[in-house]
């Protein structure tokens, strides 16, 4: 398996990454490849809803671009769906709307082989080498390479912050400023005076207990100042908003046309 988050966010950079969550196709992934300068990826199974077979050609997508990627995903899908993105190619997985410590703590748990963790044994995927790799060494292997990541976006999820934060095989905090600024009751003002409360929450716990945290930020500005609060990840965008753009830039050039 891969551990690219794993070793990069152990070293001192910020990663780049982007955000696939509708048009899961390798000309995607080849066209951010070729562009050059991103350390990986997420999946937004959240949103997206994509099928364990998208995940399956995802992670390919992604191993022949040199990236890593991981899968947010809504633990509303139950064990499952965690140790089937894993056995799938993922590198990892993020959970979406936690709101304790508690379930952040089993979703670690769906994560992790005993006897951290109840993740079933099986050796068909693609973390045991399709059967190539002997059950002993896949629980070694994919309980310290597994990236474990961790929403915090609800306001009961930012009162445990801390608690959040030291667990045992959490490895990453990642700010969803939309939601946050909706469970504010500040709907879209990620530059909320309250919203960059919760990111100072954020950086302390990390700091406070040997985590990353990352987030979507608003702008070039806004990505600045969370890295200068300790923001390791930073997701530039995603490939919708870059089709978007890249419409957009197509009729600006040609604007007397339209």
């Amino acid at each position: 398996m891969s551990r690219i988050f794993q070793e990069l966010l152990a070293g001192d950079r910020v990663l780049r990454v982007f955000s696939v969550s509708r048009i899961v196709h390798p000309v995607i992934f080849d066209t951010f490849g070729f562009a050059g300068g991103w350390d990986g990826l997420w999946l937004d199974q959240e949103h997206g809803g994509m099928t364990i077979p998208q995940v399956r050609a995802a992670s390919a997508f992604a191993r022949a671009n040199n990236m890593g990627m991981f899968v947010r995903m809504s633990t509303a899908g139950g064990y499952a769906l965690a140790t089937q993105n894993l056995e799938a190619g993922a590198d990892g997985v993020m959970a979406a709307q936690i709101r304790s410590a508690d379930d952040a703590q089993q979703f670690v748990r769906w994560c992790k082989y005993g006897p951290r963790g109840s993740r079933g044994v099986n050796s068909s995927g693609f973390d045991s080498q399709y059967t190539h790799k002997p059950l002993p060494q896949l629980v070694r292997d994919a309980n310290r390479e597994n990236f474990v990541a961790v929403q915090i976006e609800t306001l009961e999820a930012v009162d445990a912050v801390d608690d959040i934060a030291a667990i045992d095989g959490v490895d990453h905090l990642f700010l969803g400023p939309g939601d946050m600024s909706q469970a504010l009751g500040h709907t879209g003002e990620v530059n909320h005076a309250k919203v960059w409360e919760v990111i100072d929450a954020i950086s302390a716990a990390c700091r406070r207990h040997g985590k990353t945290w990352g987030t979507v930020p608003a702008g070039l500005d806004y990505a600045k100042r969370c890295v200068e609060k300790g923001c390791r990840l930073l997701t530039l965008g995603n490939e919708t908003l870059a089709v978007r753009r890249g419409v957009d830039a197509m009729k600006d050039a040609c604007a007397e046309l339209f």
